[in-house]
């Protein structure tokens, strides 16, 4: 699954921010103006259903507020708000890697539209997605990236 994501690739400010408030995120800079979803076990333990993500350069980014980080994997971190709990994003924490954020978090993605998914044969019968969109299996996926130790059942 190779997708050219120029015609997404943006630079420019969006505001986001958690349920509460008390956690805001500012990008200024490069951002990618398109969603990828994901549905394998610990993306749906974390998001409920399916965890969907834009990515951001970090170099763009500033975080105001407490936010609390748990590391999900050897290679990666889930950040919430401890106050409200609202999911932030999710980042490969291996050097230079882009913020994946939560969509909901800021009101300019509403516009963005889904351009991938992942573990699609993992997607529960309640988190079907529709469109005309690249997918890729589990074992697609894993195979292109080898430091993935895999999904469970």
């Amino acid at each position: 699954m190779s997708i050219d994501l120029t015609p997404y690739r943006r630079e420019g400010r969006l505001d986001g921010r958690c349920l509460c408030g008390s956690v805001t995120m500012t990008i200024d800079g490069a951002y990618v103006a398109a969603v990828g979803a994901c549905h394998c076990a610990m993306c749906r333990r974390w998001a409920g259903t399916v965890f969907a993500g834009f990515n951001a350069r970090p170099e763009g980014v500033t975080i105001s507020g407490e936010v609390a980080v748990y590391p999900s994997s050897d290679f990666a971190e889930r950040a919430f708000c401890p106050r409200c709990g609202s999911h932030l994003w999710f980042r490969d924490t291996r050097d230079g890697a882009d913020y994946e954020f939560a969509p909901g978090a800021f009101a300019e993605a509403k516009a963005f539209p889904l351009i991938s998914e992942i573990y699609i044969d993992r997607v529960p019968a309640y988190a079907r997605l529709a469109g005309d969109h690249a997918t890729a299996t589990r074992a697609d996926y894993e195979a292109r990236s080898p430091f993935v130790e895999g999904d469970d059942p």
